[in-house]
């Protein structure tokens, strides 16, 4: 069976796995319980216009619900283990080296999603710009993005190899 690409999944160490399923069943669990006991606590209090802690309670529940909401969409387009790569062509799971056009320094960096954020080096979304431009490239060619700004960079490939960890 061939491997194919597939922009939604997201490609996470067992690791990382393991870390956002605890954090979801925390918040799913204890952590909304948690939140709904401050927040009749506060209710409590009184008046409920002039009350700060009822106000950052319920602040705080919808920040809880939206990360729930985002974990559960991680982990259910979630695959567990390495994403297909080859040596020389950039991909999620590959340590990147670019050189941006008009300048010599070199930036290098793991591919990969946010939530592997605990890598020692940067690490750059396949979904960002720069990451969407060169996801498939090969060493040796160039891409080009665009900023926020709406200025375009050109970077060049300078090597592509499969991360190795810490």
């Amino acid at each position: 069976m061939t491997e194919t690409r597939d922009d939604n999944v997201t490609w996470l160490t067992q690791e990382a796995y393991d870390r956002l399923t605890a954090e979801l069943e925390h918040l799913s669990g204890p952590g909304r319980i948690e939140i709904a006991d401050r927040i009749e606590a506060a209710r409590e209090e009184g008046d409920l216009k002039e009350n700060g802690g009822y106000h950052a309670a319920k602040e705080e529940q919808g920040k809880i619900e939206a990360r729930i909401i985002q974990l559960q969409s991680i982990l259910s387009n979630a695959r567990v283990g390495e994403a297909p790569r080859s040596a020389g062509v950039v991909g999620p799971g590959m340590t990147v080296t670019i050189k941006f056009e008009g300048d010599d320094e070199e930036v290098t960096f793991l591919l990969a999603s946010r939530e592997e954020s605990g890598a020692p080096i940067d690490v750059y979304s396949p979904k960002s710009p720069l990451g969407s431009a060169i996801n498939g490239k090969k060493v040796g060619e160039k891409a080009t993005y665009t900023l926020p700004n709406g200025r375009n960079l050109t970077v060049e490939i300078l090597d592509a190899v499969p991360y190795g960890g810490a």
